[in-house]
């Protein structure tokens, strides 16, 4: 009789450092998204978000309490400058992967030579 004992699947752990948790918040803040739209896109729970938000200095954090009164405007031009500063670097970075992944692909290898074998 083969017993055959199943392992359950280990899940690890992410952490996220305070920069990232700060700036997912900021950025679910600024883009007038609700925190499930945002948690989706970024893999997270809609939990940890408004966990990480407690993290936020008192006077940035989002909501009636903190605008003293004023309605709430558009995300602010520092906001949207970061978020777009953020965009460029990431677009970058895949753009210089994709260009690395051409130049290895269409290398040719070092064992041919114009098609004739010697």
């Amino acid at each position: 009789m083969d017993r055959t004992i199943k392992k359950p699947l280990m899940r690890t752990r992410r952490k996220f450092d305070r920069t990232f948790k700060l700036e997912a918040v900021r950025n679910w803040q600024a883009s007038g998204k609700t925190a499930a739209v945002v948690a989706q896109e970024l893999g997270l729970s809609q939990a940890l978000l408004f966990s990480w938000r407690r993290l936020l200095p008192p006077g940035e954090v989002g909501g009636k309490a903190s605008t003293h009164g004023s309605q709430s405007g558009p995300p602010s031009v520092q906001a949207q400058l970061e978020a777009a500063q953020r965009e460029i670097r990431h677009l970058r970075e895949q753009r210089d992967i994709q260009k690395q992944t051409l130049g290895i692909l269409s290398e040719t290898p070092s064992s041919v030579s114009n098609g004739f074998m010697h």
